[in-house]
């Protein structure tokens, strides 16, 4: 049984409460009694107007909750794109959404930016775009994160392993692995061994497998890896990412 269990958990924006508009969810979520949440890029373009913005941060402030994770621009998501960081000719969109990004989590008190790899090769142009985000949340005390994602053929970072490569070539001591049980476990990944690099995980998020869904839906013996990792040091929030299937949230009392 995990202390103040609740608290340990945010609610991801995105995959949960979407039957509501976008700016209505945070409230849902406080009612809901998460007092976190994350959530991807919230707009449809890598510069989103002015009023966008501040519509979305008040959201987050009037339902008082607060923001722990938040995603860079990753193209567009429906379509297959999967990031910027590694997407040739786009990296001046890339720089400038790092730096709107940095400035609305700074706003927020965010402290964990996502920048997704993109469907495409690591070159050193990837390598620059990652350092220079990795600079910028520097300037606010955030960390970056690089997550490993499933379903998705061409994105090339699937496993742990891969990201730690990435990161290591980055060379930057506030980019980290977000652990993404479902991710990691659909692509093979051996989730036992997570807790043996606890110090380099950024975030975490889970879902079941197979199917996505919440927790006791599928196989994973999800809390039983949350608690190796708590164990071996990890102390920072998991993120609710699935499908929802029960639409309760019973789940969290048996963490």
């Amino acid at each position: 049984m995990w202390k103040e269990r609740y608290e340990m958990f945010d609610a991801n924006l995105s995959m949960l409460f979407t039957e509501l508009p976008l700016l209505e969810r945070p409230q849902a979520a406080r009612a809901a009694g998460f007092d976190a949440v994350e959530i991807w890029w919230p707009f449809a373009d890598a510069v989103p107007e002015t009023r966008e913005i501040e519509a979305f941060e008040n959201a987050i402030v009037d339902a008082q909750v607060r923001l722990v994770g938040l995603n860079f621009y990753a193209g567009d998501m429906p379509a297959g794109d999967r990031g910027l960081a590694s997407w040739p000719g786009r990296e001046t969109e890339f720089r400038t959404n790092v730096e709107i990004t940095a400035a609305i989590a700074a706003r927020l008190g965010c402290r964990t930016l996502n920048a997704l790899h993109g469907n495409f090769e690591t070159t050193a142009q990837t390598v620059s775009n990652y350092r220079f985000a990795a600079d910028v949340a520097a300037e606010i005390g955030a960390q970056v994160v690089i997550e490993p994602l499933s379903g998705a053929p061409q994105y090339p970072i699937k496993t742990a392993h891969q990201a730690f490569e990435l990161i290591d070539e980055i060379d930057r001591g506030n980019v980290k692995l977000l652990a993404d049980l479902y991710h990691l476990a659909t692509n093979g990944d051996d989730l036992d061994l997570l807790a043996d690099h606890v110090d380099r995980i950024g975030h975490v998020q889970i879902a079941d497998a197979p199917g996505r869904g919440e927790p006791g839906t599928g196989e994973l013996d999800l809390f039983g890896h949350l608690a190796k990792l708590r164990a071996n040091g990890y102390s920072g929030f998991v993120g609710a990412e699935y499908k929802p299937v029960t639409h309760s949230f019973a789940w969290r009392d048996q963490a």
